[in-house]
């Protein structure tokens, strides 16, 4: 679905990420992991097209897709669904899901508003609720109903569970496990003990640099990796 070779981001004169590398393939979910700064969100970012790489490239479907404009990488097939959510706080959820929705790709299931509240029923009786008035994890909810609204067939979810009950977090996490049979995911996390315990395999980074890939379950039982990289 997915392959980043060797890319290079600055924010100015910053130096973020030093030649990342990593791949993610239809029905996977994917994890990285990293403390704050290591370079999580500007991976995401780099991917949709917010910080374009100055070098290396982001192959979808063996396509480049480097320094394209995130819009036309929307249009690709990529589905992103920010830390801060974005959800538009003055539209209805329906509206929310409305200015989003895109055609169906071949040989797709289309994501409908039918089927996006069969995932999401805590979000049918908010359906004419503004998004500003939401709680957090509501507004999370919408935010991934919203992405899928643009029939991706690959989802980028960066840090899901930041700020979230432990009630909302399970309930997340339920959610996005079933959706890796439609959609690819890459999903960023500190919280690693939620992200190894749906994922199929895990990347840390640390510096802008990987440092560790690996099964979910290899990267769950390194102990030594998670002190060296994850602990706080």
């Amino acid at each position: 679905m997915i392959e980043l070779d060797d890319i290079h981001v600055y924010y100015g004169d910053s130096y973020i990420l030093q030649g990342v590398s990593l791949n993610v393939q239809a029905g996977e979910i994917v994890c990285l992991l990293g403390r704050n700064g290591a370079g999580k969100t500007t991976t995401m970012r780099g991917i949709m097209g917010y910080n374009p790489p100055a070098r290396g490239r982001v192959v979808v479907d063996g396509r480049d897709i480097a320094g394209q404009p995130v819009f036309a990488n929307v249009r690709r097939g990529l589905g992103f669904v920010p830390e801060d959510r974005r959800i538009f706080a003055d539209l209805t959820v329906m509206e929310n899901l409305a200015v989003a929705a895109l055609p169906p790709r071949q040989g797709q299931t289309p994501w409908t508003e039918e089927r996006i509240f069969e995932v999401f029923p805590l979000l049918v009786k908010l359906k004419n609720h503004k998004g500003g008035a939401l709680s957090g994890g509501e507004q999370q909810m919408l935010s991934l109903a919203r992405a899928l609204m643009g029939n991706p067939r690959m989802l980028l979810l960066d840090e899901p569970c930041e700020g979230l009950a432990p009630i909302i977090v399970e309930n997340i996490g339920a959610i996005i496990t079933s959706l890796k049979a439609d959609v690819a995911i890459l999903l960023t996390e500190q919280n690693a003990h939620f992200a190894l315990g749906i994922a199929d395999r895990g990347y840390v980074i640390d510096k802008g640099r990987i440092c560790y890939e690996g099964l979910a379950r290899e990267l769950a039982e390194n102990e030594e990796v998670q002190q060296r990289y994850l602990a706080v």
